[in-house]
């Protein structure tokens, strides 16, 4: 008998014909002699109309009011799916994330979790092998008492959450892909799916632009030791795909030096010309951009030939691109640059893989093939494990099959 935590995504939830499909990828671990507890999402949509509804309401609204509205999605779906699985003739009960409890920070909107008690659960277990229906997304601080919501895609860092609250065996997500790719399929046709990959790996993938899970579920799975499996519910719910697991990086036998590519179109390139090189600059510069909660990433400094001024060039998600502009212009005296360029045609390509960390020259391949292909490079960040380039737009379907096939991951 093991222990798990079964999650669904809205679209595995989007209508009550897929939530009894679901309930059957659920019934099956239960005849297995499981203990289950399901965390679930909205229904597909479902949370971006209660977010129009929250701005029809108010231009500027409490954050609080706000959770209390866009967590009630993952309420109904987990009520219809204990519905449903009652009517299969399964113990079920649908658990709110303030029952359980789920405690949360009072970031409305975008709460850290600070705990899971999971006794309540565990009891239904004890007692007659109840399936706990959660809903994702949501928890509760303790201090206020308040409903909070996890940010988008929060569900996922929910089940992973509760998976290690519960000391779940395993963190099943259900999704409407059957797995980890090395690469979108949707651009490279031999994009294949991958059987284990490594927590590390996974997280980069994530944070690299790869949709399939929350950056914040996997960071809480590598920390815990969560075994997760990506599984799609759309497979039939008798004879299951096993999907991908992601792990501890000592179970993979057999690991390649790079695993995936990932992209990212979500960037846009700043450069400051001609800034005064002296001590300090750099604080002037990217501070008020931190205190605007602005994310940076991949940052360049050149010094000029007069070692007098340099040229920083940075990235921000292309969502903060304006502000992030205005904001510098609004500082331009006392960071004292000359001229301000920005352009948003641009895209982060991504190698990644931990057999980078015992191999030299894995970039440099990297680069010399993209210059075969007369592809201009912007700018460079690297890691252990990873390596990005910033480029054009309008390169990035050709960058991406480029370094899929220079690292042998089109091979079957």
């Amino acid at each position: 008998m093991a222990r798990l935590v079964m999650k669904f995504g809205g679209t595995s939830v989007a209508t009550v014909e897929r939530i009894k499909n679901a309930a059957r990828h659920v019934k099956r671990e239960f005849d297995a002699g499981n203990q289950v507890a399901v965390v679930v999402s909205a229904m597909s949509g479902k949370t971006n109309e209660l977010v129009a509804w929250c701005k029809e309401a108010a231009p500027v609204y409490d954050q609080a009011e706000y959770d209390t509205v866009v967590a009630s999605g993952e309420q109904v779906t987990s009520g219809l799916m204990a519905i449903v699985l009652q009517e299969m003739g399964l113990p079920a009960r649908s658990w709110q994330g303030w029952q359980i409890p789920l405690y949360g920070s009072d970031a409305h909107g975008s709460a850290r979790i600070e705990g899971v008690d999971g006794a309540g659960i565990l009891a239904g277990f004890d007692r007659n092998r109840e399936i706990a229906v959660c809903s994702g997304f949501q928890g509760i601080n303790p201090r206020s008492q308040r409903i909070v919501t996890l940010g988008r895609g929060g569900s996922d860092t929910s089940a992973v959450a509760l998976a290690a609250g519960l000391k779940a065996d395993r963190c099943d997500i259900y999704t409407d892909v059957d797995g980890v790719y090395t690469t979108d399929p949707r651009i490279v046709p031999k994009a294949r799916r991958m059987d284990k990959v490594s927590f590390e790996e996974m997280l980069e993938m994530a944070s690299l632009g790869s949709k399939v899970l929350q950056v914040r579920s996997v960071e809480i799975a590598m920390v815990q030791r969560v075994p997760t499996y990506v599984r799609s519910s759309f497979d039939d719910p008798e004879n299951p795909n096993p999907g991908t697991l992601i792990c501890d990086e000592d179970d993979i036998v057999e690991q390649q030096i790079v695993t995936g590519i990932a992209f990212s179109r979500d960037e846009a390139q700043i450069t400051l010309r001609r800034v005064a090189d002296k001590p300090g600059v750099a604080a002037a510069i990217f501070g008020p951009l931190a205190d605007a909660n602005i994310n940076v990433d991949m940052i360049i400094q050149v010094v000029s030939d007069d070692q007098a001024t340099t040229d920083i060039t940075f990235t921000v998600p292309t969502a903060d691109y304006e502000r992030a502009k205005g904001l510098l212009e609004a500082k331009h005296d006392s960071i004292a640059y000359q001229s301000l360029q920005g352009a948003t045609d641009v895209v982060k390509i991504s190698a990644i893989g931990v057999g980078m960390r015992s191999h030299a020259g894995v970039a440099a391949r990297a680069f010399r093939a993209l210059a075969e292909k007369g592809i201009n490079i912007r700018a460079i960040t690297t890691s252990e494990i990873k390596f990005s380039v910033l480029i054009d737009a309008a390169y990035t379907e050709l960058a991406v099959r480029t370094l899929h096939s220079l690292y042998g991951l089109d091979a079957a």
